[in-house]
């Protein structure tokens, strides 16, 4: 660590070279939560990709990655607790680094929201075998008041019980998923295979709540400034989530669709796949403990979550940017706290408020706004990364290829989302999240004149402003 970096990090507060690559990597697996695509999110990928659910899955994967590589080349450079947000303010300037931390503290949050709702839904479920009726509100209660003292508390306490849980129940999937292909034989499905009745606008829309399967893979970076070799870890961290959790949203989606009993029609109107599989090859008794896994990994993505945002608004007001209270460390925990329990309000007041519409649907709207600013956020850092690499005299035909890619491939599902024009209400969603945009914007130029009168960029107090690495 060079003496810059140290008298930068040392203003941040958060505790400096503190987690290993596992507990790193935890980061973006837990906030990707494995277990909650095979668990919610396939039937209503089916719903529009069909037959072709698994190569949305293919799609999205490889897409995700050139993003990731992307947000590499600055994470092998710098390392920050803004993570996007500072990397796009780096290449493009303070206004379109607002605008990606601006999307991003929304993105984490409504992740987090709606992954407290879908706790909720399997919770409630899960206690119904023993009889009780647990109210969905008591579960926000509870899972938000956990998760802001794990939060509060520790980083790696949250991120490596984050990842034991996550881990955990995607095993128990992984053995519902091999008994359905013992039983079928290991099937060679044509349908699948040959992409019957498969549209492009299907699977264009299918992909917006792909993306959303994934999103969260970045969030290691927002742990730059804690981890044990960052400039190592980080990318490591986000590129092998990605593979790792794309190769099993591609497994399980086949292994849903060809095992599921009535055919698509009715994997699609099914709100409980896992149940409902367990169920048709003689597994009852497995139903309960497929809702005790998918509980703790919606707990563990609400937890990630809610780390992640924090993070993200405690480097923007380290630039002045929010309140500055919202800039301090606990003195003990050195943890973002005032930033976590901002969040984690935040995490509990919404699904309260949604408490009155079916879970589901709760949970839908939140995770398709969300969407929105994840990508946002992946848009801009392709077009950030190569930027960065011209600029600096560094590029190769390989940085522009993949920002390039990056931007195409999150391109689709962004104009799916305006055309065809989806179902009411969302498509008022990208609607409502232009606006916000917009009054962030307006916030965002008030207050720089205010606090920051004739400066062009932050101030970047958590980020050294040298290479440590070249590429």
């Amino acid at each position: 660590m060079n003496l810059v970096e140290k008298d930068v990090t040392a203003q941040t507060g958060l505790r400096q070279n503190y987690l290993s690559f596992t507990d790193t990597i935890a980061q973006s697996i837990a906030n990707i939560a494995p277990t909650v695509t095979p668990a919610l999110t396939i039937p209503l990928i089916t719903a529009s990709a069909g037959n072709g659910t698994w190569l949305t899955y293919l799609i999205v994967t490889i897409g995700l990655l050139l993003v990731g590589l992307n947000i590499s080349l600055f994470s092998r450079k710098y390392a920050t607790s803004g993570a996007l947000y500072t990397y796009v303010t780096k290449s493009l300037g303070a206004t379109s680094g607002f605008l990606t931390g601006w999307g991003l503290i929304l993105a984490y949050l409504f992740t987090a929201m709606a992954t407290l709702i879908g706790m909720g839904i399997f919770g409630h479920l899960l206690f119904e075998h023993v009889g009780l009726n647990i109210p969905h509100l008591l579960f926000y209660a509870v899972g938000a008041a956990l998760i802001w003292l794990l939060a509060y508390r520790d980083i790696r306490l949250s991120s490596i019980l984050a990842l034991i849980l996550e881990i955990a129940s995607v095993g128990l999937i992984a053995v519902l998923g091999l008994v359905v292909l013992i039983n079928e034989g290991i099937p060679f499905d044509k349908m699948q295979l040959s992409l019957q009745g498969v549209t492009f606008a299907g699977i264009q829309t299918a992909m917006v709540l792909g993306v959303f399967s994934y999103v969260g893979f970045e969030s290691a970076a927002t742990l730059g400034t804690e981890s044990r070799n960052p400039h190592r870890t980080i990318p490591q961290a986000v590129i092998i989530s990605t593979l790792a959790v794309g190769t099993f949203f591609a497994v399980m989606s086949y292994i849903e669709v060809v095992g599921f009993k009535g055919g698509l029609e009715a994997l699609q109107g099914s709100s409980e796949p896992l149940d409902e599989l367990a169920a048709a090859y003689g597994m009852k008794w497995f139903i309960p403990v497929i809702e005790f896994g998918a509980v703790i990994s919606f707990f563990s993505c609400s937890l990630a979550s809610v780390n992640a945002a924090s993070r993200v608004m405690y480097s923007m007001s380290q630039d002045r940017i929010f309140h500055d209270a919202i800039a301090s460390a606990h003195t003990r925990n050195q943890t973002p706290h005032v930033a976590v329990t901002i969040s984690s309000i935040l995490n509990f007041i919404v699904p309260a408020i949604l408490i009155t519409r079916p879970p589901l649907d709760a949970y839908g709207y939140l995770g398709t706004i969300a969407t929105y600013g994840f990508l946002l956020g992946y848009i801009l850092i392709s077009i950030a990364a190569p930027i960065f690499m011209i600029s600096s005299g560094a590029a190769k035909w390989y940085h522009v290829a993949s920002g390039l890619g990056g931007i195409a491939f999150m391109a689709i599902p962004l104009i799916g989302d305006f055309y065809p024009v989806p179902a009411d209400p969302y498509n008022l969603f990208p609607y409502l999240f232009i606006g916000y945009l917009f009054i962030g914007w307006i916030y965002y130029a008030s207050t720089r004149r205010v606090k920051n009168p004739g400066m062009n960029a932050p101030l970047r107090l958590d980020m050294a402003e040298e290479p440590h690495n070249e590429i």
